[in-house]
């Protein structure tokens, strides 16, 4: 499994017990509020916005939440206004970071990522650093469950997909960015189930990481995903399984 596959199975975990205590509903609205702003209220007319919705019904989100975040971004109720900043940096051994926030005080959100980066081998760099070393898609996960991966690539490519992986619990389905919404929909008229459907940034390469410095990038990737400052954070590193379950079992 690539380390992008390995992290977006950790996310997976973490964003379900997250959404257990709550504590995942505040990224949501962000995002939410963001989207109802960009694309306007109608989430049929505004795909960031209907999958920002379904993120959040998936987490149990209370329905007045929702449209209280909508009505904050279409202006119909007073609410604060979120910037969208990406910052890239490294971590220990070269490995590359982006970081995708929504902030209300950018003072605040870069000086904390700059803390959060140093003391744990890593540090920030300037815009432009290793963005070009990833590439915007589409992402959606499938579950397995009785689908042979004959049958799940034959689907996903005839709904437009570009690539077919496998994920080790789920199918990995990967599109142009662009083509993210329209994908999912043709899966789901084809019967399947999603697992996962979001934007991401995969990396086109990937850097070895062991030892100390797999803990300590794995230390920097839980602590940026904790920020409440932080939507998304895509790396290039690739740490073998046992680390990482090292990693969960002591955290």
């Amino acid at each position: 499994m690539s380390g992008h596959s390995k992290w977006a199975s950790i996310k997976r975990k973490k964003a379900a017990l997250d959404a257990k205590r709550g504590k995942i509903f505040t990224k949501i609205i962000k995002e939410i509020t963001v989207a109802a702003r960009e694309g306007g209220g109608d989430p049929d007319g505004n795909a960031r916005l209907r999958t920002a919705i379904e993120t959040a019904k998936a987490a149990n989100m209370p329905k007045n939440n929702i449209e209280n975040a909508v009505k904050k971004g279409t202006g119909e109720l007073p609410g604060v206004v979120y910037e969208e900043i990406s910052y890239e940096g490294y971590g220990p051994g070269g490995v590359a970071i982006l970081i995708e926030t929504m902030t209300d005080n950018k003072r605040r959100t870069v000086a904390e990522i700059r803390h959060l980066l140093d003391k744990n081998g890593g540090n920030l760099g300037e815009t432009g650093c290793v963005g070009w070393m990833f590439d915007r898609r589409g992402y959606i996960t499938i579950p397995k469950e009785g689908l042979s991966e004959e049958e799940i690539f034959e689907k996903a490519l005839l709904a437009g997909a570009e690539d077919v992986q496998d994920g080790g619990e789920s199918w990995e389905i990967y599109t142009a960015a662009t083509e993210l919404d329209s994908t999912k929909k043709a899966l789901e008229s084809a019967g399947i189930t999603i697992e996962t459907s979001e934007l991401t940034q995969l990396p086109q390469n990937f850097v070895k990481v062991e030892g100390k410095d797999a803990e300590k990038m794995l230390k920097i990737m839980e602590a940026l995903e904790d920020h409440d400052d932080v939507q998304n954070v895509f790396s290039n590193f690739d740490i073998d399984d046992e680390t990482i379950e090292a990693f969960n079992s002591a955290n």
